[in-house]
C-alpha cells in the first residue's frame, strides 16, 4: 500500500489545534496564531537524536513524550505558559505501529499542557525529532539566567541523579538491580516538565534554568551570566531513595551533580521566609547560596570540599 507524506500527517498529526488562538494550524504552508495583547512570545527549539538523547531501544511512545517534555522544560524555566508546537520528524521508513505510539506519547502530553500542534515537517532519513515550542509570558515577566545576586538562595525542583543513574545502568557502566533500573528509567524516558513551578516562580525567582546537562553545568550558566558564584551543600541535594543508596555505597556525588537528563528547574531567589512554604509545596529544595567568587564550590555539611572534576554533558566536548 502506498502512503504519502501528506497521508502520514493527516492520519497521525492533524486535527489537534485545540486552542481558540490558532487561526490556521496543520495543513497549510504556515500556521497563523493570535498572540494576546500584553503577552510576549517565548520560543524554544530542541532536536533529539537516536542514541544521543534516548537509548536506541526506547519505545516510540516514550520518544514522543520526551521530545515534547524537554521543550516544555525550557518554557518552565522561563516562567512561560505553553501554547503552540511545531514538529519536524525524520524517520527511516513508514512504520504504522511506531507512528501510532510516537504520536500518542507526543499528543497526550500536549493535551495535558494545552499545547496545540500547528505545523512542522516529515521527511525520510535517520531518526531525529525537532520540536519548536512557543509559550506566552506577561510583558517583562520572563525569568532569565542573568538575575542572580550575592546572598540569593539556590533551589532545585524534584530530585537529581535518577535519569543519569538509569542511563549508566542501560549502558552497563553500572550493575543495577532490574527492578531499580525499571523504576529509574521512568525518570529518564518520561521527565516531568515543571510548568506549574515555573509559572509560580514569576516575580519570585531572580534567575532560573532547567537541568538538562547536569546541575553544575546548568547552574554554571546562571552564575556566568550573573557574574557570581555559588556554594552547594551536597547533603542538601534532593535524592530519590535509589540514588541516595547508590551514593551512600559509592561516594559518587557526580551522579547528582553532572549526569544530566533530570529536566528539573534550578533557580535562585532572595532569602525570604514568606515564600518558603510556597516553594516547599512546589517540591523545591534549597541546596546552597549565591556567592561573590566566580566559581561553584561543593561542600559536605562538615565543611570539607568535594572536587567533582567534571562539569556536565557537552555535545562537542573533546
Amino acid at each position: 500500500m502506498s502512503f504519502s507524506e501528506f497521508d502520514l500527517i493527516e492520519r497521525f498529526f492533524s486535527g489537534h489545534a485545540n486552542r481558540d488562538d490558532v487561526v490556521i494550524g496543520v495543513g497549510d504552508d504556515a500556521a497563523v496564531l493570535n498572540v494576546p495583547t500584553g503577552q510576549q512570545l517565548v520560543v524554544t527549539t530542541d532536536t533529539l537524536i537516536e542514541g544521543v538523547h534516548f537509548p536506541i531501544e526506547t519505545s516510540a511512545e516514550h520518544i514522543g513524550y520526551k521530545s515534547l517534555a524537554v521543550s516544555l522544560s525550557d518554557l518552565a524555566a522561563m516562567g512561560a505558559e505553553p501554547a503552540w508546537a511545531t514538529l519536524s520528524l525524520a524517520i527511516p521508513a513508514y512504520d504504522e505501529a511506531w507512528l501510532t505510539g510516537f504520536s500518542h506519547g507526543f499528543l497526550e502530553l500536549a493535551k495535558t499542557h494545552n499545547v496545540a500542534l500547528v505545523g512542522g515537517d516529515t521527511v525520510s532519513g535517520p531518526l531525529s525529532i525537532t520540536v519548536q515550542l512557543h509559550g506566552l509570558v506577561p510583558d517583562g515577566q520572563a525569568i532569565r539566567r542573568d538575575g542572580a545576586s550575592k546572598g540569593d538562595l539556590v533551589y532545585v525542583t524534584g530530585t537529581l541523579g535518577d535519569a543519569g543513574l538509569a542511563l549508566a545502568g542501560l549502558q552497563n557502566r553500572l550493575n543495577l538491580d532490574p527492578v531499580i533500573l525499571k523504576r529509574l528509567r521512568q525518570r529518564l524516558d518520561c521527565p516531568t516538565p515543571r510548568i506549574e513551578a515555573g509559572l509560580a516562580l514569576r516575580g519570585l525567582a531572580s534567575a532560573c534554568i532547567d537541568v538538562s546537562d547536569g546541575l553544575l553545568s546548568d547552574l554554571g550558566h546562571i552564575t556566568n551570566k550573573s557574574g557570581v558564584g555559588a556554594d552547594i551543600i551536597l547533603e542538601q541535594l534532593p535524592l530519590s531513595v535509589d540514588t541516595e543508596q547508590y551514593i551512600a555505597n559509592s561516594g559518587d556525588w557526580n551522579i547528582a551533580l553532572v549526569a544530566g537528563d533530570d529536566y528539573e528547574l534550578c533557580f535562585t531567589a532572595p532569602a525570604n521566609n514568606k515564600i518558603e512554604s510556597l516553594l516547599k509545596s512546589l517540591g523545591c529544595t534549597c541546596i546552597g547560596k549565591i556567592t561573590q567568587q566566580a566559581k561553584i564550590r561543593c561542600f559536605h555539611t562538615d565543611g570539607s570540599l568535594y572536587e567533582s572534576g567534571k562539569t556536565g554533558f557537552d555535545h562537542f566536548a573533546v
